[in-house]
């Protein structure tokens, strides 16, 4: 498991674009499990939609890269204190099955795919409540700073 200060030695993000609290379970080179507890604090609810606040699917999305990175990070024993980043270089089969809403705890699943000079494609999942609300291939790519 890992507490918030950790994430933040994996992650270079702060907020408000910091979208993973907590992990739950990592397996170096296979799969990491973790969340996003949604408030309706969130600074992205003021406009999206201010009557009916849904958290934005790309922001689901990036939460699962951002989830996925660590994964990464961790697989080949680095942090971005080491000069590389994990970017958001892509996403496929993406499907949206219920939208987010505020009190809701996204937990999120990401499988490691494969992994080759510093691409890697993950087979990833947003649930909340135990229901899918979306699934996404996501590719990150490291690079140096």
């Amino acid at each position: 498991m890992m507490h918030i200060d950790e994430i933040l030695e994996y992650l270079p993000h702060r907020y408000p674009f910091l979208l993973v609290d907590r992990v739950t379970e990592v397996e170096k080179g296979k799969s990491i499990k973790g969340y996003k507890n949604i408030s309706f604090n969130e600074p992205f609810f003021q406009g999206h939609f201010p009557n009916n606040p849904i958290m934005p699917g790309v922001l689901i999305i990036e939460a699962m890269a951002q989830l996925s990175g660590i994964l990464g990070f961790v697989t080949v024993e680095r942090k971005p204190a080491d000069g590389v980043v994990q970017y958001l270089a892509g996403s496929s089969k993406v499907r949206f099955k219920r939208p987010v809403l505020p009190g809701d705890r996204l937990c999120m699943e990401s499988e490691l795919i494969s992994g080759k000079r510093g691409i890697w494609k993950f087979d990833c999942r947003a649930l909340v409540d135990g229901e899918v609300v979306c699934v996404a291939e996501v590719l990150t790519a490291e690079r140096e700073v």
